[in-house]
């Protein structure tokens, strides 16, 4: 009995400790920006104008993706206001009449050594932009950022849960989860083909 007194205490701080950190070391890793503007993709992509991802996350001819689209793209509607948000009254204002670029955060920036062929995977393989993105494209409005100190990389390239378990198809942009898809769809890849 007097062993497991001296074994106790010790044991709980460890486990205290553990959780304690587990808890905490999200908040400490992961700082959080608001973007410049709120955007709804709702307002966008739903009922009201039904455009779909490729109307502003398309492709070059050359089949280079557009990723956050140009200012030029948003003048095509927004040259003068259309609704009566301050959002997009400074929208207007500050980035579309100035042709000014909206600094965006982007939620999953590849990492610089990873070449992420979207056009193969959207047109080529028919994979929906929600599979990897989840339902990012009917918000009504936009999370703030949380960049990771270390890396810079945002939450959504490693994931949720800080363990990097994914519990969703589009929860992390790991290289492990590139695989693991690949591996499901019973289709090759080789180093060459994401790193250049």
């Amino acid at each position: 009995m007097s062993r497991l007194r001296s074994i106790l205490p010790p044991l709980l701080g460890l486990l205290l400790g553990l959780a304690a950190g587990w808890a905490a070391f999200p908040y400490l890793l992961y700082e959080h920006e608001a973007q410049p503007l709120s955007f709804s993709h709702a307002a966008h992509a739903g009922e009201t104008l039904g455009l779909g991802c490729e109307d502003c996350h398309g492709f070059e001819p050359d089949g280079t993706f557009i990723g956050v689209p140009p200012i030029e793209q948003c003048a095509a509607c927004h040259e003068e206001a259309i609704g009566d948000s301050a959002d997009e009254a400074i929208l207007v204002r500050d980035y579309v009449q100035p042709r000014r670029e909206v600094a965006w955060r982007v939620y999953s920036r590849e990492p610089d050594n990873a070449y992420f062929p979207h056009v193969v995977h959207v047109r080529g393989a028919g994979i929906a932009c929600q599979r990897c993105h989840g339902e990012h494209g009917s918000t009504a409005t936009l999370r703030p950022f949380q960049r990771n100190r270390v890396s810079g990389y945002g939450r959504d390239i490693w994931g949720e849960r800080i363990s990097g378990i994914a519990t969703s198809a589009s929860d992390g942009k790991k290289m492990s989860d590139c695989l693991r898809c690949h591996a499901t769809e019973d289709v090759a890849a080789s180093c060459q083909d994401c790193h250049r």
